[in-house]
């Protein structure tokens, strides 16, 4: 790339311009979701342009990889892990239902509080924020943390919650068989 920062920024308008569709291409066949492959596609060209790589094209499709392979992660831990999460208030079926299911959705709507309650209050608020639909630069700004924590403090809080309601399960079948 040439050295000048006139001619640097024309070389990443012109990197941009020839391979974003390939990105997003790219991260489409790793997400499945062309929405989020976009995103993603912004992400490395937004990282492109704070970085300046000395080989740029190779730098955009390793950190695309990158990327992709970490939302794969990410969806895979949400599936596993927040399920618990999906136990909300929410309005039921209209059917009325029957006792025993009332009591168990309420056994499970109280292991959830409980595991939420053996969390660190900042584990719990980083979880709930992003189980309310805040993005990583929302939740940073709420919590004070940066936004390069955001993640990790996110990925700790989920294994945690699911450690406690795990424990909380443990006890409790052991308990029952007592």
């Amino acid at each position: 790339m040439a050295t000048g920062t006139g001619e640097r920024v024309d070389d990443f308008e012109r990197l941009y311009q020839t391979t974003y569709t390939a990105v997003v291409r790219f991260l489409y066949r790793k997400v499945w979701d062309a929405d989020r492959a976009e995103d993603l596609a912004q992400e490395v060209f937004m990282r492109l342009f704070q970085h300046r790589p000395e080989k740029p094209r190779a730098w955009v499709f390793a950190v695309a990889a990158n990327l992709a392979r970490d939302e794969a992660r990410a969806a895979i831990r949400r599936r596993k892990h927040l399920t618990l999460l999906t136990n909300d208030p929410s309005p039921g079926p209209s059917r009325i239902q029957a006792a025993d299911e009332l009591v168990e959705h309420d056994e499970q709507m109280e292991a959830v509080h409980q595991a939420l309650d053996a969390l660190t209050p900042r584990d719990r608020e980083v979880l709930l924020l992003w189980d309310g639909g805040l993005s990583y630069p929302e939740i940073a700004a709420q919590t004070g943390l940066a936004v390069g924590a955001v993640g990790t403090t996110l990925a700790r809080a989920r294994k945690r919650l699911v450690e406690a309601h795990d424990r909380q399960h443990a006890q409790d079948s052991h308990a029952a068989h007592s």
